[in-house]
């Protein structure tokens, strides 16, 4: 399990980008499937600890403080893991970009944590997974993607099962919980949108390291307005902040490197089996049937999307091959032929 999970970088890899060597898959004993589905379970078991462990100090701490102490624990489990991957090349002539994100990134747990303390953390984990849904609707506003009628009714179908989960004929209105969860959901989409425009011109471990020192600083200016020290029995759960947010991330991070997203993605929705079962036996949350059809929705609309980028990419990677096997031909003494084959054919 060490050589998964600390697999080797090789020279000019990053934090999201080791991959593993042929020695280190050896060595692990396992099929790659299954490592990608034993660190993406474990990476979800992580984070619904994380959701559980938040709603229970909820009840103790205001939810600004909560992700202050989050961030600064995270900070201190990570410190050995950047420590043995380097801190790569922080020098950036984009200092902005890496303040916005953190901030967005810091607001939108402010949010999350909060809304848990008000809500079903089963409720808050469905409405988390629309986070695709308004990133597809950002990346047409922000990044100018082009989105086509399939995904643009899988978005709408998504939304409509948000709104069966929410339920808000039957409850009077959208409550304030649930207004902070899928505003801290819209926050996170956003982020995500930032680090794509990161990525074009900074490395990946410049991206993440960032996020880590400069998210604890920007969670401690908002968390003093409501600041109240733990009391002794609640150390524990805030150690425990750090502890499943770090080894989440990690196995998240690790998945993602030996796998594609859409092979690891499908794997996050297990957090609702999780979250909820967990919610059924810490706190004596009792979902009801809507909660599962407008989840289903949710999920379903998710995986379209997931798939759909997935065949994207793809398109776009085959398209790359050709315009340079053409170029490569139009150079003098190259000669470059590209061959379709049967699957039963034999290369010569």
């Amino acid at each position: 399990m060490g050589r998964i999970f600390w697999a080797r970088a090789s020279p000019g890899k990053t934090i999201p980008d080791i991959r593993m060597t042929k020695s280190d898959h050896r060595r692990s004993g396992l099929p790659e499937h299954i490592q990608v589905a034993v660190l993406a379970l474990a990476a979800c078991v992580f984070f619904a600890g994380l959701s559980a462990t938040v709603k229970h100090l909820s009840g103790e701490l205001h939810g600004f403080v909560i992700v202050f102490w989050r961030n600064l624990f995270g900070f201190v489990f990570m410190v050995p893991w950047l420590w043995k991957n380097g801190f790569g090349r922080l020098r950036t002539g984009r200092i902005g970009a890496y303040l916005f994100r953190s901030s967005i990134s810091v607001i939108s747990m402010m949010c999350g944590f909060t809304a848990l303390g008000y809500m079903p953390i089963a409720n808050a984990t469905s409405l988390s997974f629309t986070a695709p849904l308004f990133a597809t609707i950002l990346a047409v506003l922000l990044l100018k993607e082009k989105v086509r009628l399939r995904r643009w009714s899988a978005t709408l179908i998504g939304f409509a099962g948000a709104m069966i989960v929410l339920q808000p004929g039957a409850h009077g209105g959208i409550g304030f919980g649930e207004t902070l969860a899928i505003g801290g959901t819209f926050l996170t989409a956003m982020g995500t949108i930032i680090v794509k425009t990161l990525s074009r011109s900074e490395s990946p471990q410049a991206i993440v390291t960032y996020m880590v020192l400069l998210s604890t600083p920007l969670a401690l200016i908002p968390a003093l307005f409501y600041w109240t020290w733990p009391s002794a029995e609640a150390w524990p759960f805030v150690v425990a902040l750090g502890f499943f947010g770090t080894l989440g991330h990690l196995c998240w991070t690790r998945a993602f490197a030996i796998a594609d997203a859409s092979a690891v993605v499908p794997y996050d929705y297990s957090r609702l089996i999780f979250t909820t079962g967990i919610g059924m036996i810490w706190f004596d949350e009792q979902p009801d049937r809507w909660f599962w059809v407008g989840s289903a929705v949710i999920i379903g609309a998710g995986l379209y999307i997931a798939q759909r980028e997935a065949a994207l990419r793809r398109h776009h990677a085959t398209q790359a091959v050709a315009i340079q096997a053409s170029a490569d031909s139009a150079q003098p003494g190259i000669a470059t032929e590209i061959v379709t084959q049967s699957p039963d054919r034999k290369d010569p």
